[in-house]
């Protein structure tokens, strides 16, 4: 090991720029600005402006309690019934009074129905609906849409629970901006004490969603509200006729949403906490199925977004684009490069590997650094910091091979139509209609 580092130290004082440009110019040129300097930047604007227009915020709260219009917290799920009454307990500790809830049960085959039933006659659920023969996520929240009595509906995944002011907080920004069509809430990782795999994601989830939202919101570049916590104007939901039924329908309902011309904002003080998965294998599965809506969405079905039309809209390309380029391109151009070093120049591999996890490494702690500034406990950040060496190989490697495996698969064999995240014959009419 020592003869490893000595050998990597003396070709990092002998490594020529030139060779070192060639193979690592991406990293200078796109990584290196858009993870570090740019989101330094917008943490830092995004955190002064707060500040100084915290008074128009206070009116904007005024506005949401003095017209206190009721609100719909829509929660369709399959086989979540373990999770309702932590949910329902979160909900009856809200700021934000004037809701109605209603649990979509999505044709559950474990005690869902039983647990729904009791919590909706003890009067902790609005209303229980279930649909005896599963029809996807999307059906099962456009069955309650159907119900729903209130102006705002807010979207919720069972498995779910909510700081105490999170609905206040999701539906304030409705009243301090103009034509607002969606609102995103940040959501933060409760299990993740349970195994490695939930404390890599916890980690993960502050650096992407608690900063990395923030910042693509700040730039109007905002594509995703995450189905475990939006908010949405029912009546903007019910003119695009709900949801699309199949996988991604959150990123889906979000392009629709931006497409006709709605602002959709991230609030990183609604804070809802979240169960993810607990095993390596059940990690890759969910991303695997996260990262297939990227090519059937932003590379198929909304493909109208690239081309000049009279609909078209600069931020929703560069929105496509930022996207696509930083999550797709960038993954398979690293692939390339790698390849393409073994072949060339194998020797250089022997400083490549150790060279990019140096960089990524530092990343990943300016990262931290900039989280500890966002979160609201940075104690129990802190004590995570060990974890950040490892980083550079979750998201670097584990998460980047997860995401190509699912684009080729996608790409060349349709597989999120094969997902039975969704059932067979809800994909089947999907593909049919081009959804």
């Amino acid at each position: 090991m020592d003869n490893f580092w000595n050998q990597y130290l003396y070709t990092i004082a002998h490594v020529d720029f030139q060779t070192l440009w060639k193979w690592a110019w991406f990293i200078f040129l796109l990584d290196l600005p858009r993870y570090v300097v740019l989101e330094a930047l917008i943490l830092i604007y995004s955190r002064t402006r707060r500040i100084l227009t915290r008074e128009k915020w206070e009116e904007a709260r005024e506005k949401l309690f003095a017209e206190m219009p009721l609100v719909t917290v829509l929660v369709p799920g399959h086989n979540e019934g373990k999770h309702l009454s932590r949910l329902v307990k979160s909900l009856q500790r809200q700021s934000y009074k004037n809701f109605e809830l209603i649990v979509v049960d999505d044709g559950s085959t474990d005690e869902t129905p039983i647990i729904g039933k009791s919590l909706e006659k003890k009067g902790d659920i609005d209303l229980f609906l279930r649909g005896e023969q599963r029809g996807g996520k999307a059906s099962a929240a456009n069955m309650g849409l159907r119900y729903a009595k209130g102006k705002y509906i807010v979207h919720l995944d069972a498995d779910s629970s909510l700081a105490p002011d999170a609905l206040e907080q999701v539906l304030t920004p409705f009243y301090r901006y103009d034509k607002v069509g969606a609102v995103g809430g940040n959501l933060v990782v409760r299990n993740e004490n349970d195994s490695l795999t939930t404390t890599m994601q916890f980690l993960e989830y502050i650096q992407t969603i608690s900063v990395g939202r923030m910042v693509v919101s700040k730039l109007g570049l905002y594509k995703i509200v995450s189905g475990a916590f939006g908010a949405f104007p029912k009546q903007l939901l019910m003119r695009l006729g709900g949801w699309d039924i199949g996988p991604g329908l959150d990123g889906d309902i979000t392009v629709k949403i931006r497409k006709l011309r709605y602002k959709v904002l991230f609030e990183e003080n609604a804070l809802c906490l979240t169960h993810v998965p607990v095993t390596w294998k059940a990690l890759t599965k969910q991303r695997r199925r996260w990262s297939r809506s990227l090519v059937r969405f932003r590379i198929r079905k909304h493909k109208d977004v690239w081309f000049p039309d009279r609909n078209f809209s600069l931020s929703n390309l560069l929105a496509f684009f930022e996207n696509v380029f930083f999550g797709f391109v960038l993954d398979f151009m690293w692939i390339f490069y790698t390849v393409k070093i073994a072949v060339v120049e194998p020797q250089f591999l022997w400083f490549w590997f150790p060279f990019k996890y140096t960089v990524y490494l530092l990343l990943s702690l300016v990262q931290f650094i900039m989280a500890l500034f966002v979160v609201n406990s940075p104690q129990d950040l802190l004590k995570k910091f060990i974890y950040i060496p490892l980083m550079p190989l979750y998201m670097g490697y584990y998460m980047r091979m997860v995401r190509t495996m699912a684009y080729v698969g996608e790409l060349f064999f349709f597989e999120s139509y094969k997902d039975v995240w969704n059932p067979v014959k809800t994909s089947k009419k999907a593909r049919e209609y081009g959804m």
